[in-house]
């Protein structure tokens, strides 16, 4: 194995309703380019009577990426936005300043099993953009670009690749693409950007000489241009961009400094952020915190 190549392995974290796979930040690397946050939850179904139910919470200094392979969530925020994230869109919230959001499973599924698949990523903002005023936009599927390369189908999730360019508007240089490679496979990985990483969802790649098995993620050495080969079935999703600095993270926050982070707990715990309109709950400010 390149040992340039480091592979992450994902802590397991219980969020109420299932446990999601945690791979960013790890104690080995922290952030990959502006991706400071990675988890992927499912597949998972949950019987009858049990559903997903994040109450509402708040974020500052970065933006959410939700993708789902399987099942719907309801999102809700407290500009009053309503929005069912269905597989194979996006949701891109961006905080900026604050934000307060939800995320449930829709009334009309609750009386069957739920099942979920997806992925949840934060990007952190620019310097210049960490108080920017809070946003939602949803894009559709068929928005975004999807495209064949030999026989490899890819999507264009977020950022500029393979001479695509997403709906979402992006704040930093960067790219997030979902493959499903086949038997015999084999893909570069965009080499404009100076921090890549490649996470496998199902199956098993090659890529860099490094072994990637399911839940891994490898951070690729930069400025090389490394080969993705696959023996069977694989997906996976390829994410990278320009490094925004150093970035401080504690509960749901983002800042460029730990008293950023102390002012927006503050601010959360007098209740100074927006409501969000039908959704009354709200999770509390955690007991521990790093000053």
């Amino acid at each position: 194995m390149d040992r340039e190549v480091l592979l992450l392995n994902p802590t397991i974290r219980d969020i109420g309703d299932f446990d999601v796979r945690r791979v960013l930040p790890a104690p080995q690397c922290r952030m990959v380019g502006p991706f400071v946050f990675f988890d992927h939850f499912g597949p998972v179904t949950l019987p009858p009577g049990r559903a997903m139910d994040v109450r509402p919470h708040p974020h500052v200094g970065l933006a959410t990426i939700t993708y789902l392979f399987k099942g719907e969530i309801m999102h809700r925020d407290s500009l009053g936005n309503e929005q069912v994230i269905e597989p194979g869109a996006v949701n891109w919230m961006t905080a900026g300043r604050g934000i307060v959001h939800s995320e449930r499973t829709p009334e009309s599924l609750r009386a069957g099993p739920v099942t979920m698949h997806g992925l949840q990523i934060w990007i952190a903002l620019p310097d210049e953009h960490e108080d920017i005023e809070p946003a939602f936009h949803h894009h559709p599927a068929k928005t975004l670009p999807a495209w064949t390369q030999g026989n490899i189908p890819l999507r264009l999730i977020a950022g500029q690749a393979f001479g695509h360019r997403a709906p979402v508007s992006v704040f930093s240089p960067m790219f997030y693409v979902e493959a499903r490679l086949g038997p015999g496979n084999r893909l570069q990985v965009p080499d404009e950007y100076l921090e890549r990483a490649v996470y496998v969802l199902q199956g098993s790649i090659e890529v860099a000489g490094a072994r990637v098995s399911a839940y891994q993620m490898a951070v690729l050495p930069p400025r090389t241009r490394p080969l993705i080969r696959s023996d069977g079935t694989a997906t996976i999703v390829m994410l990278g961009g320009e490094p925004v600095g150093r970035r401080h993270l504690w509960w749901n926050f983002v800042a460029t400094s730990r008293e950023r982070l102390q002012a927006a707990a503050s601010r959360w715990e007098r209740g100074e952020f927006e409501a969000v309109p039908g959704d009354e709950e709200s999770i509390p400010l955690p007991d521990q915190h790093p000053w």
